[in-house]
């Protein structure tokens, strides 16, 4: 399988941005499947909401029509089954803000049927969170965006706040 990642996009953020988007003009139409994956993310705002939504035409779709469920284990409680249905993106996961020293948020998604305009494109993702001081967080999940059309990339944003650092990378999947 060596060589089987094809990096497509990569964005390293290292002082505050409202969004990150990965793929649009970037966007390589030639892949089944893709990975998107998050590393050592940083927020402004602590607890702040991270969402991923899909492009279609390099426009992020804010519509009510993201669709998730997941499992999360928490250190400090007993685990959660989550679940939102008609939503308006993807909530990935809450994390700390910039200030709290300890707060990372790391994440793997896989990526399907985002090429397929008359398919719902979908996602996978595992992630982990440090946050709020000694919390650390995993979560185990997926989602469907239920509009039939064709998508070019994924935008990731913090509800109320910015991100203020971390690495994204968007790679395609070779058969």
């Amino acid at each position: 399988m060596a060589g089987s990642l094809i990096k497509i996009d990569e964005e390293i953020v290292t002082s505050a941005v409202a969004s990150v988007e990965l793929g649009g003009t970037d966007w390589d139409s030639s892949y089944d499947v893709y990975q998107l994956v998050i590393s050592n993310m940083e927020m402004s705002l602590n607890n702040a909401q991270i969402r991923l939504k899909f492009l279609a035409g390099g426009t992020p779709q804010s519509t009510s029509n993201y669709d998730e469920a997941s499992k999360v284990l928490v250190s400090n409680t007993t685990f959660a089954n989550n679940s939102l249905p008609n939503y308006s993106a993807f909530v990935i996961t809450y994390v700390g803000a910039s200030t709290d020293t300890n707060a990372r948020f790391n994440s793997n998604h896989f990526l399907f049927n985002m090429n397929n305009a008359s398919e719902y494109s979908f996602m996978t993702q595992e992630t982990s969170a440090f946050k709020n001081g000694a919390v650390l967080e995993g979560k185990q999940g997926g989602g469907v965006y239920t509009v039939a059309e064709a998508h070019n990339g994924v935008e990731i944003t913090a509800l109320g706040g910015n991100v203020t650092a971390g690495t994204f990378t968007l790679y395609g999947l070779k058969k």
